[in-house]
């Protein structure tokens, strides 16, 4: 019997995340996802509808050595891995580049970059085998700056770069990789931060959840080395 087709999804317990993880599981799918926080993963665990298709275990994939022990973990339990949905990261912008501390530049280089690439490193020989597909996240920053968030707009358009190396590395060997663009997120947390803000470019995380199955899919397997805006 062939199995389901297995995927993991780094911040798989955040606001994207699970929107994305849920959506996989509603197609059959198996789900394996890196946490950081306990508490906030197993109140998610208990709220899908079928916890056996779920499995998390906690791990920083900033880490290299850490993201290639949860993978191999991962790639054994769920038995393939079609797919890989890179959406860890973080947000901070706490003044301009003189101005903000050291710590907030490596951090988010970690949170962001650093998750993608330990994350897409370890995935590669699983996804070799199945010839599957990863999708990063950058941000509307990545492309268009912002004042005060220097770290967090070059962590992000690393991300777009290391996602295009990628693809142009491994089209021939069949795996693909894409990347979306969103510009805010409508989560509570974003309405809470921006509570003047406009909301009505803010973007549901539904609506970025669909192109990323989409590119997680067979459907889109012409497409790969793709960034891709998902603004209002």
């Amino acid at each position: 019997m062939t199995p389901p087709p297995g995927f993991v999804v780094s911040g798989g317990a955040g606001a994207l995340g699970r929107v994305v993880v849920r959506a996989l599981l509603d197609r059959g799918a198996r789900v394996a996802v890196p946490y950081r926080a306990s508490p906030e993963w197993e109140a998610f665990r208990t709220s899908v509808p079928d916890p056996g298709a779920l499995w998390g275990a906690p791990a920083d994939v900033a880490d290299p050595t850490v993201a290639q022990a949860f993978m191999d973990e991962a790639a054994a339990w769920l038995t393939r891995v079609d797919g890989v949905a890179a959406l860890a990261g973080a947000y901070s912008a706490s003044g301009t580049l003189e101005t903000a501390p050291v710590e907030e530049w490596r951090g988010m280089m970690s949170a962001n970059l650093g998750t993608a690439y330990g994350l897409c490193r370890a995935a590669l020989p699983h996804l070799l085998r199945s010839r599957g597909s990863v999708v990063t996240v950058a941000s509307r920053l990545a492309e268009q700056g912002g004042d005060g968030a220097a770290a967090y707009a070059v962590s992000k358009a690393a991300v777009i770069a290391l996602t295009r190396v990628l693809a142009r590395e491994n089209q021939a060997r069949g795996v693909r990789f894409n990347c979306v663009v969103p510009g805010v997120i409508d989560t509570a947390a974003n309405r809470r931060a921006m509570a003047a803000a406009d909301t009505s470019h803010f973007v549901p995380p539904e609506a970025i959840a669909r192109v990323v199955l989409f590119l997680l899919s067979p459907e889109s397997s012409p497409v790969t080395g793709a960034v891709i805006p998902v603004d209002a």
